[in-house]
């Protein structure tokens, strides 16, 4: 949709930078090994899905029984069906810079919705793209609406953009 390799680059570069590109922050690090070491109540050196599943919630993700299991299973190199603190420091770092892409994405959103009408307009793109010194013509602005617009209204909401960008950028 919106060359996404042009609006993307100037809407967060130096979150990204910090982000999960270059690992995890020393501060990001030590929340995780202070919740590991929490939540390693029997002091077993790792942390089962009943244990995993309060750790995360403490972390600030909620997620289903299923979700904890298919992570445990993730990375769960040996099978014990626990993670040792090197798979959770792997899988949080994981988790971490999905919820960082969503942000970074809520932000690009927030910058070509310039009126903050909830919606991208072609007005809008044509905007953002001579100000990222990009040239579209009506054409490619009006087929780059409407491959997002799913509800056909003409604009492009937060829902559309973050399905079409996860979809471009992740491959699903």
């Amino acid at each position: 949709m919106f060359d996404q390799a042009s609006l993307y680059r100037g809407a967060s570069r130096k979150d990204k930078q910090k982000g999960r590109h270059h690992g995890l922050s020393q501060q990001k690090r030590q929340e995780i090994k202070e919740a590991f070491e929490l939540f390693d109540t029997d002091g077993s050196g790792t942390i089962d899905a009943k244990e995993l599943n309060v750790a995360m919630r403490a972390l600030g993700f909620e997620m289903t029984e299923e979700q904890i299991n298919q992570m445990i299973a993730d990375v769960d190199k040996d099978g014990s069906g626990a993670i040792d603190f090197d798979e959770f420091v792997h899988m949080m770092t994981a988790k971490i810079g999905e919820r960082d892409t969503k942000e970074e994405l809520m932000k690009a959103f927030q910058i070509i919705d310039q009126d903050n009408n909830g919606k991208i307009s072609a007005d809008d793109v044509k905007r953002i793209a001579k100000e990222l010194g990009e040239h579209f013509s009506e054409k490619d602005i009006q087929d780059m609406i409407e491959e997002a617009d799913r509800d056909h209204d003409g604009e492009v909401s937060i829902e559309e953009f973050m399905r079409m960008m996860k979809k471009t950028t992740y491959g699903y």
